[in-house]
């Protein structure tokens, strides 16, 4: 590692300004020091992208598969030392790292199988008929990238949801270039992965400026990026007051462009009384290590519960009990950390002295907690929307299944809403299903949020706050779309069409062809 930025192919550090990333676990900072890139590497990469764009979205379906499955070869060899090095500076430990290694290639390895088959180019072709009154004429539309594309890496996943993360891989996968701006915690990290970018976009011919990584500690390069004329649209995972912040920025401007932030989730569960009196033990085993896996920083973690129980409230104590024996593990950094007891002290001292909570022993470590209040508490209160991210939940008990419709409707937008119960009451569950259907973006039945399959069907996704956007999913194939925009061809001679539009379907994908979808039987070129 060098520090150094990626403008396009080259290496770059030509400001005066550096930091360096921190091991959570000792505090120290780690070696490498970090250029931060001058405003004019940020305008040059830009520059880069803008010009490279048309020949990149002009590329072929298989050249841009191979560029992402080359790009997913290229982390692989990386081995041990990316490994190392994520665990240094995320304090998340050796099974954790694998794991997200191995979701980060899979997933783009995914988006080379979607970039072939085609589907996500949406072609619809309504061909001239002579039976309507006027005349139809020869009208065909696909979609096509929306131009460079900014990404911002998140703090809670280094890998899956940073530089070569889902955001970058669906933006590349569009024929968008990206510009990703660094997270300050995992520089290091991202430096390895923006290596493995670089030479995989050398190896398979792609042009220069399709992929550039800007380093910087602060907000004025992020706020810089999303308004710069030439950016046409942001990815970004982190904090709602990060996400809304780029989010008016982009609205603001001239050319006002889409900026897709998911921006966290209380992620509300639902346990009935029939699981209270005759699957406690199994459910409360599921939350608890929901709450506090990876010290709780997951966006999917249930950080909200209402519980239907009695007075014995054997509930409570027992998931009391287990959130508190699990073993509290070091947050990602020392600033989350802080965030994170700053939150959970004021939700304390609001709930009284009703909770559970282990001590949180060692440096930059979290303290495991379930604060406990009633449904009239809650609904007292707002605040009780707020996230508190880290390994923190609040239970509601609830009286009654009115106390529960009534704490969901002052409910804002959510990542996803589970329901745990075995009494199966067709009437009351599709109250509540028809009212998460309005909240959510994924309902789940007995079972926890957290662990996001990526797969076709999957939305990462839901209503404001939790989203920007609730029409898209930031994970899955789905997430292409977020960076496309429609093009429609009328009268244009065969020619002189993209293939896709063209008559002969050399590409063998799905088209729609006057209303009615079609394969051609042509072998894919």
């Amino acid at each position: 590692m060098t520090g150094a930025n990626f403008i396009g192919y080259k290496r770059s550090a030509l400001g005066s300004a550096t930091f360096q990333t921190i091991d959570p676990v000792t505090g120290n900072n780690l070696e490498v020091s970090f250029t931060e890139a001058t405003i004019e590497e940020v305008d040059l990469s830009i520059a880069l992208a803008q010009s490279c764009f048309s020949v990149f979205a002009s590329t072929t379906l298989v050249d841009r598969a191979q560029f992402l499955n080359t790009i997913a070869d290229e982390i692989e060899s990386l081995g041990d030392f990316l490994i190392d090095r994520y665990c240094n500076e995320s304090g998340l430990g050796l099974q954790r790292a694998i794991a997200e290694r191995t979701r980060t290639v899979d997933q783009l390895r995914a988006f080379a199988k979607e970039v072939v088959k085609g589907d996500w180019l949406d072609v619809s072709i309504d061909l001239v008929e002579t039976g309507f009154s006027p005349k139809r004429i020869d009208i065909r539309r696909m979609m096509k990238g929306i131009g460079p594309v900014v990404v911002f890496g998140a703090g809670n996943f280094p890998l899956a949801y940073s530089t070569a993360g889902g955001d970058t891989a669906s933006a590349l996968a569009a024929g968008c270039p990206v510009i990703v701006k660094v997270h300050p915690s995992h520089a290091g990290t991202n430096e390895l992965v923006a290596t493995a970018i670089v030479t995989a976009a050398r190896k398979t011919g792609m042009p220069e400026g399709v992929f550039s990584s800007i380093n910087s500690h602060g907000f004025d390069h992020g706020q810089y990026l999303v308004q710069h004329p030439d950016v046409k649209a942001v990815g970004f995972t982190g904090s709602f007051s990060g996400g809304m912040a780029l989010y008016k920025l982009a609205a603001l401007r001239e050319e006002p462009i889409p900026v897709f932030a998911e921006m966290g989730s209380l992620n509300p569960v639902i346990v009935l009384r029939d699981v209270v009196e005759f699957n406690t033990e199994k459910v409360t085993d599921l939350l608890a290590e929901s709450v506090t896996a990876d010290a709780g920083q997951f966006c999917t973690k249930p950080g909200l519960i209402f519980v239907e129980e009695d007075r014995k409230r054997t509930f409570e104590k027992l998931l009391g009990q287990k959130i508190t024996a699990k073993v509290a593990k070091v947050m990602l950094s020392p600033q989350m950390c802080q965030r994170y007891e700053s939150l959970r002290n004021d939700a304390l001292a609001r709930s009284g002295e009703l909770h559970y909570a282990s001590e949180g022993k060692g440096l930059n470590v979290g303290s495991n907690t379930l604060a406990v209040i009633n449904a009239d508490q809650f609904l007292a209160n707002p605040e009780w929307n707020q996230e508190v991210f880290g390994p923190f939940s609040l239970l509601v008990h609830c009286n009654s299944s009115d106390d529960i419709q009534r704490c969901l409707d002052v409910l804002h937008g959510q990542l996803t809403c589970s329901l745990f119960s075995e009494d199966y009451d067709r009437a009351f569950y599709m109250r509540l299903v028809s009212r998460f259907e309005e909240m959510a973006g994924r309902i789940i039945w007995n079972g926890v949020p957290t662990g996001v399959a990526v797969c076709g069907a999957m939305t990462h996704g839901g209503p404001y706050p939790a989203t920007t956007d609730p029409r898209f999913t930031a994970v899955g194939p789905e997430s292409i779309r977020r960076f496309l925009r429609p093009v429609t061809f009328q009268n244009f001679p065969d020619e002189l069409l993209p293939p896709a539009l063209q008559n002969l379907n050399t590409l063998g994908i799905r088209r729609r062809i006057n209303g009615h979808f079609t394969v051609e039987n042509v072998s894919v070129c």
